[in-house]
């Protein structure tokens, strides 16, 4: 029943979403490049956070999936296929298929460890010699979106086992010697407030990028973001219908990206000046790095270059490193504008 009422009922467009720039670039590049590694969104309450990121997966093109399998496997890429499904290719066994919207999936905080990653059937299995599995939310999400609200009021190690499905692109359940694995490809989405609690400084630091959300100060936005939301609420189609050009630009916008993005080359020197700031910045390991290259390519794409330009990293690089810095109680100066400010001093010269 709950998948029905999700499918009819009306989302607020992307396009039309006013201000928290941030956050939406972020959203874009990690559905652009998957492997970017989602992205954490903090900020104060009601400021569309949870909007924004249903908005975003009801933007996204539907994709193909095996019609009866339950991982929502690709029929042709191995990676995102469960053994189910590989089987049945390697012996030549023909699969339908059916065209399905990107799944969007939310985790309540109250949500059990069998909920999250799925439970075999023991007593089918030790009784009849079936492996019965009931998939969890972690198969449900593969090759879509898995949003987490509160992430920093979730269970620590229901955190481990979200960011370890996010990293490692599987789930593994093993009960009584009995172990099932399958795909868990997914762009994991947090948020939360601040004020209720900070995330653990290593769980922070495998989430791809970083946005900081503030609330609208401008007397002007503030009214026209309420007047959008009126209008939404009063007649959601009319709204839809009005926003429809502009979201079939940015959902034709990102495909573009995606189909862009292998050919996309970044320089050498680029690559140098990426690394120089992750190190002046003092950025533990090499995640920093990799995830500033990632999301610098992503943006290229989505911006129609070839190759990676300057302004395309100085655009993506303090989403990515800001939450790796080492907390200072005695710094004045936030990580965001510490990040802009070696940013500025590494490359403003050139």
């Amino acid at each position: 029943m709950t998948d029905i009422q999700n499918q009819t009922r009306p989302v607020f467009p992307f396009t039309a979403i006013i201000g928290q720039e941030e956050m939406k670039l972020a959203l874009i590049l990690n559905v652009i490049d998957p492997k970017i590694g989602g992205v954490m969104i903090m900020g104060d309450r009601g400021t569309g956070k949870s909007t924004t990121i249903r908005a975003i997966a009801d933007l996204l093109p539907e994709i193909e999936v095996v019609a009866d399998d339950l991982f929502n496997s690709h029929v042709a890429d191995y990676d995102l296929m469960s053994d189910f499904t590989k089987d049945k290719v390697t012996q030549g066994i023909e699969v339908t298929t059916k065209q399905v919207k990107v799944p969007m999936v939310d985790l309540p905080l109250g949500a059990t460890e069998d909920r999250l990653c799925g439970t075999i059937d023991i007593e089918k299995a030790l009784n009849e010699g079936i492996k019965t599995f009931e998939p969890g939310l972690l198969a449900k999400a593969n090759r879509g979106i898995l949003y987490v609200d509160e992430v920093n009021l979730l269970d620590d190690h229901l955190v481990d086992i979200l960011l370890d499905a996010s990293a490692s692109g599987w789930n593994t359940v093993e009960r009584e010697g009995i172990s099932i694995r399958h795909p868990s490809r997914f762009v994991l989405v947090g948020s939360g407030n601040p004020e209720e609690g900070e995330l653990r400084p290593q769980l922070l630091d495998r989430f791809g990028m970083h946005a900081e959300i503030r609330t609208v100060k401008d007397p002007c936005l503030r009214v026209q973001i309420v007047e959008q939301r009126s209008d939404f609420d009063k007649n959601p189609q009319a709204c839809i219908n009005k926003f429809h050009e502009q979201q079939v630009k940015l959902k034709n916008d990102i495909i573009l990206a995606q189909n862009k993005l292998p050919n996309i080359m970044i320089d050498y020197s680029l690559r140098v000046k990426i690394s120089e700031i992750c190190s002046i910045l003092n950025v533990d390991g090499l995640r920093g790095d990799i995830v500033t290259n990632r999301a610098a390519k992503a943006f290229a794409a989505y911006q129609g270059h070839d190759e990676v330009r300057l302004g395309d990293v100085k655009t993506v690089i303090t989403l990515c490193l800001r939450h790796r810095l080492r907390k200072d109680p005695l710094d004045t100066m936030d990580s965001g504008s510490k990040v802009d400010k070696v940013v500025n001093e590494v490359v403003g010269d050139l």
